[in-house]
């Protein structure tokens, strides 16, 4: 079944997350989500070459022999990795030298070139180019909320440190540090883990299927249910079990 066009757009933000559910491009995560400003910057990045190499893969989807797709479509990615590049060098030179080797480096990100592999390359440009934009949006939504907590908890301030800014519009307030002690572990690589798996932690569970959790650790489903009580008490569970997912 062929799906909507909002359902292609909205597919990648949360439902197939590419960072959160499909775990794809964790490096370029843990490494850029320190502060919001890099991993905004980041995102934005990875959204402008997911969005114009989709669109031309799914272009010249036809002429590409399939033995040969691969570095096709890296080809084509790194055309558009460069073009990002020259322009932040050139206009966001302090994002340009925070993202450093990372840059270069959405190249190769499995986000963008599996997008082309199972996406654009089976699909019309429209379509891709919302896949592209919906996948985009995501990886950036995941970058600047991993970075909002890494700022908040490794400068210890309630307005998110200096989250864009912020802070340097209240003169005169002590905002750093005003209700606790900065942990700077959260801006390591530790606190970049610990960050994912709050996110991560949290999307499953307002996601995840709730009735089916409750089946599969009912009482019923247990190898032991017979050593807890009569195999009544166990075909009553089984049987309150599937009211529960009614």
């Amino acid at each position: 079944m062929e799906k909507s066009k909002g359902a292609v757009f909205t597919n990648g933000i949360i439902k197939e997350n590419p960072v959160l559910v499909l775990v794809l491009g964790t490096c370029p995560t843990l490494a850029t989500s320190g502060s919001v400003e890099t991993g905004l910057g980041m995102g934005l990045a990875a959204t402008a070459v997911l969005v114009c190499s989709n669109i031309v893969i799914s272009l010249i989807r036809r002429f590409i022999p399939d033995k040969v797709r691969i570095p096709c479509f890296i080809t084509v990615i790194a055309g558009f990795v460069t073009i990002v590049q020259m322009v932040l060098q050139a206009y966001v030179q302090p994002l340009y030298q925070a993202l450093g080797l990372y840059l270069p480096l959405i190249v190769v990100n499995c986000i963008i070139l599996g997008r082309a592999e199972m996406f654009a390359s089976k699909n019309n440009p429209i379509d891709s180019a919302l896949d592209g934009l919906g996948m985009g949006i995501g990886f950036t939504l995941t970058l600047v909320i991993m970075g909002t907590i890494r700022e908040i908890i490794g400068t210890g301030s309630y307005l998110a440190g200096d989250w864009f800014g912020l802070a340097k519009g209240f003169k005169g307030i002590p905002l750093q540090g005003a209700f606790m002690p900065g942990m700077s572990i959260m801006t390591m690589v530790p606190g970049g883990f610990f960050a994912y798996a709050i996110v991560m932690a949290a999307v499953h569970y307002f996601t995840k299927d709730k009735k089916k959790i409750r089946k599969d650790f009912a009482c019923a489903q247990c190898a032991a249910a017979g050593n807890c009580g009569s195999s009544e008490d166990a075909a009553a569970a089984e049987e309150k079990g599937k009211e529960g997912e009614k």
